[in-house]
């Protein structure tokens, strides 16, 4: 797949998700906010309703008292006629007002004529008294309510009262749950509030405020306030069935980001392994041709008579078949990497002789560069456990690194050096004056098949398999490696590996 097409799905799985994502918090901040606003609809209808109540109960109040009054001044009236004699009389009004007279049925005389037309009187009387104070009504009620202000706003709404119908109309309009409420003046002053009543607590929008008695003087408004604790809980357990939603598709987002990531990665890897083929093609390539021209030369009776010539076309053939041992054995390294765990045959060594030997042996290649290697054994305790010929490749791949990629304008110098640490680990450092590697390339120097680039050194030769081997031989061994670089000054590789 081309890495043009790989970005198109990207870019169009990306704006997919976003979209997504888009639509699903639109459609929950909707849901909120409806949620919200019925909530507080809910809480006005109940409020109001509170409200409502409370003037009935003292509309209620005066009136009770009025007809009270009424039937004082008519039992008088009756009473002045027939004595104190008591019966009783009821009379329901239009309106549904009841008006009852009480006597005694025992102390009426016979009904005779003269006698029902007294009764007759009596009723005229008392439904004249009524129609006046029916007409009178309005004007009474609108005195009631701007009387009633003067009494105290405790007597008026009373807080059991007031508690019990905010409860009563809360369940009604379908609000479960807990609230606080307190009576303020105009003025900020409580006038009574519930236990847990705490305005810093309500919150945004969550404050709802009714006026209590609007027919009120504005100087002696009161209001009710009442806020909810667990509201945003309330709004939010609506939209709670939002939330596996949510998950699913940040899973897949989890999931699309991780396949793009592979896919670049074996997009990469793919242009690696070609590099790779073409490298190889190239390294086996040299030691064939100069085998063959050597077998060729062989064939010559001439060169065959020439012990000297004998002698250097064996030579040849011998460095030639090193060379591409070497090359073949590089290309079975790369095996090892496709296994989980390799095979290996661990002894316990002398890290410091087998260090020492490997300098000695190296030292020949770095002086024919016309450079210097040295080494500073100074750990006390080196017996690891390794496996010998492992241990010996990562050193010399090391090594030959800091042969490749050295500065031509100044000698080569490399530096080996051995040292205790807590002394349960063993410190190996190999560090070299050469060109350095730039910061970027080094979190991918032990990567399979990367190769850092040489710039005009057209001299390195390989196939990227070298430091990936050493990393995963290190780790292999249960122990650690990393470098540090800088860029035209030169580069040092840390091993850190478990004493036994």
């Amino acid at each position: 797949m081309k890495k043009a097409t790989i970005w198109f799905l990207t870019i169009i799985m990306a704006l997919t998700f976003c979209g997504l994502l888009y639509i699903q918090i639109m459609y929950m901040n909707n849901m909120v906010k409806m949620r919200d606003d019925q909530f507080a609809e809910g809480v006005r209808r109940s409020l109001y309703g509170v409200t409502t109540t409370l003037e009935q109960d003292e509309t209620r109040h005066f009136l009770e008292e009025d007809v009270d009054v009424i039937e004082q001044s008519i039992y008088s009236q009756f009473d002045s006629k027939r004595g104190n004699n008591r019966f009783n009389l009821s009379y329901t009004t239009p309106d549904g007002i009841e008006l009852t007279i009480q006597g005694d049925p025992k102390s009426l005389p016979k009904i005779d004529s003269s006698t029902a037309d007294k009764y007759r009187d009596i009723q005229e009387s008392i439904k004249g008294q009524y129609l006046y104070q029916r007409g009178l009504l309005n004007e009474v009620i609108l005195n009631i309510l701007s009387q009633s202000s003067n009494r105290p706003i405790q007597e008026r709404a009373d807080s059991a009262a007031v508690d019990g119908y905010l409860r009563s109309e809360f369940e009604n309009n379908g609000l479960n749950l807990p609230f606080e409420y307190a009576v303020v003046n105009r003025g900020g002053r409580v006038a009574y509030q519930s236990s847990g009543y705490d305005p810093a607590q309500a919150g945004r929008n969550n404050m709802f405020i009714q006026t209590l008695f609007p027919n009120d003087p504005a100087s002696r408004i009161n209001y009710l306030k009442v806020y909810f604790p667990t509201k945003k809980d309330y709004i939010m357990s609506s939209v709670k069935f939002m939330i596996p939603s949510f998950i699913f598709t940040f899973i897949l987002l989890i999931v699309f980001l991780y396949t793009i990531i592979i896919a670049f990665k074996q997009k990469r890897l793919t242009e690696m392994k070609n590099d790779f083929i073409n490298n190889m093609t190239h390294e086996f390539k040299t030691p064939i041709s100069s085998i063959s021209l050597a077998a060729q030369m062989l064939n010559d009776d001439s060169v065959r008579k020439s012990s000297t010539m004998m002698q250097h076309i064996a030579t040849v053939i011998n460095d030639e078949t090193k060379r591409l041992r070497f090359q073949v054995e590089k290309v079975l390294q790369m095996s090892m990497f496709d296994r989980q765990k390799a095979t290996l045959r661990l002894q316990e060594i002398d890290a410091n002789k087998a260090i020492s030997n490997i300098v000695s042996t190296f030292k020949l290649k770095v002086e024919s560069y016309g450079g210097k290697i040295v080494s500073e054994l100074n750990a006390t305790d080196a017996i690891v456990e390794v496996d010998e010929m492992h241990f010996t490749n990562v050193i010399f791949n090391l090594l030959d690194n800091a042969v490749k990629y050295r500065r031509d304008d100044e000698p080569l110098m490399l530096k080996v050096t051995t040292a205790d640490i807590s002394g349960t680990r063993l410190e190996i450092r190999i560090s070299d004056n050469g060109i350095g590697i730039k910061r970027d390339d080094l979190k991918k120097i032990f990567e399979k098949f990367y190769r850092v680039s040489t710039g005009n050194r057209h001299d390195v030769k390989g196939f990227g398999l070298g430091l990936a081997y050493v990393h995963k031989m290190v780790h292999e061994l249960k122990g650690d490696i990393r470098v540090e670089s800088e860029l035209g000054i030169g580069t040092t590789f840390i091993i850190i590996l478990p004493l036994t």
